[in-house]
């Protein structure tokens, strides 16, 4: 930050190295400030001391268009400004600020603002940019449930009161989990409207949720297992108990049995693609950006499930020359891959037609972790860990070595728990003769 004697030739030939900024500070007039690029000189700066104690730098005019002789004179107009109390720094932010609110008037403005915030990575409370598929989840949230209710109000009428009574509203309905969900996202965009200075309060605090939330722990019984097995296995000409047709399609079908065998995550499995799989080494890599903990995971295929798959990519393929990048593609867009909530409404029409009550496809992923480590298939807790995606789990060793030290994917304990399980599970819905032992870890 060298204090220099400036010149009219020196401002006009000055230049920085490549990739370089100089600042040059104007020994005859205090704070003036000559900000230099490897293109030239870019800005005239003036810093000073403000009432708060900080020393703001403000950018006031640019070298191309004025001399130092015009600098030095607005530098000094501009400090004795400041001595009356009037910062330019300040002003210029306040300015900002009132035509940034100004754009957000109503609270969906503010739900518009935030969500971009979010999908640009702008905006990082837990310090990790949230998922595609988390964005996409909270965006339908708030068609559905926030936006009727709070999008045309002006943000300051955006009130604890109103807030609740969507909030009860939605548990008058019958709506559970996601009323939670839905407070969350009013309180996360209220956060993020004051990291931004347009509210200075968050009325979705202070307050518990209205839903009492119970970990889930529902585990598919055999009968039930060979019950929806059969269902998926031909999903054609169902009916729920009522009478009424049912339409679930093969792909969606297989999708949900590849979720009950390999024990992925709905969003893991729905969104496979064809370059992620590997039939030669019989493996699956999901990338990070499908994975709740934002890490990829190396699937060992088992026989059936490589079998449903290659099922899949012929079905999805059709009578078509190319086979679409997805193996699950949307009957909108061959491109894209469908949405994870299909596989959700599938396996509710289902439910209807097997007479099975409270179970979800997220509970097939849970019965199956139970299965490993049980007397029926005996695999060690850290080797479900690894097959389930988790890493917390360190086997009895210091939990540091296993999240900065072991690297290992522990591919060949995954491949023999993951055979175990299908074997176990073909047997269950009656598509294998029962075997001597399923021992797997």
């Amino acid at each position: 930050m060298p204090i220099v004697n400036l010149t009219h030739a020196k401002v006009c030939t000055a230049k920085a190295p490549p990739g370089t900024r100089w600042e040059w500070w104007d020994r005859a007039t205090p704070g003036l400030c000559l900000r230099v690029t490897d293109r030239g000189p870019s800005a005239w700066m003036l810093r000073y001391r403000s009432r708060n104690g900080g020393q703001p730098r403000f950018k006031f005019g640019d070298p191309r268009f004025m001399d130092l002789k015009a600098a030095r004179i607005e530098a000094w107009r501009l400090k004795e400004q400041i001595a009356g109390g009037d910062e330019p720094a300040a002003r210029s932010a306040a300015a900002k600020a009132a035509e940034k609110a100004q754009a957000i008037r109503t609270f969906g403005d503010l739900l518009d603002a935030y969500e971009t915030a979010c999908e640009v990575g702008e905006w990082k409370p837990k310090l990790k940019r949230k998922r595609p598929q988390t964005i996409a989840f909270e965006k339908d949230l708030t068609v559905r449930h926030i936006r009727p209710r709070l999008g045309g109000l002006a943000i300051g009428d955006v009130n604890r009161a109103e807030i609740k009574a969507l909030l009860r509203g939605m548990i008058a309905k019958g709506i559970g989990a996601q009323t939670n969900r839905v407070h969350a996202i009013v309180r996360q965009a209220l956060n993020w409207a004051i990291a931004e200075e347009l509210v200075t309060s968050n009325p979705a605090m202070g307050f518990a949720p209205f839903h009492h939330s119970m970990p889930r722990r529902r585990v598919w019984a055999d009968d039930e297992l060979k019950r929806l097995w059969r269902l998926l296995q031909d999903p054609t000409n169902l009916k729920n108990a009522d009478g009424e047709a049912v339409h679930v399609s093969r792909p969606v079908a297989i999708a949900i049995q590849l979720c009950a065998i390999l024990l992925n995550r709905r969003a893991e499995v729905a969104g496979m693609r064809v370059d992620e799989l590997n039939f030669a080494t019989a493996t699956w890599l999901v990338p990070p950006e499908r994975m709740k903990g934002n890490k990829p995971l190396q699937v060992a295929l088992p026989p059936h499930a490589i079998s449903l798959i290659q099922e899949a990519l012929s079905l999805a393929k059709g009578e078509s020359e190319t086979q679409p990048p997805v193996v699950f593609p949307s009957p909108r867009d061959r491109s894209e891959a469908i949405k994870p909530l299909s596989l959700t409404h599938a396996m509710a029409k289902l439910r209807t037609c097997i007479n099975v009550q409270g179970a979800h496809i997220h509970d097939l992923r849970r019965t199956g972790a139970t299965a490993l480590t049980s007397e029926r298939l005996g695999v060690p807790p850290h080797v479900r860990s690894q097959v389930l995606g988790h890493g917390s789990d360190a086997g009895g060793g210091a939990a540091v070595s296993s999240i900065f030290y072991d690297v290992n994917d522990y591919l060949p304990e995954k491949r023999r728990a993951l055979e175990a399980w299908e074997s176990l599970l073909l047997e269950i819905v009656g598509q294998r003769s029962p075997a001597s032992a399923h021992r797997g870890g």
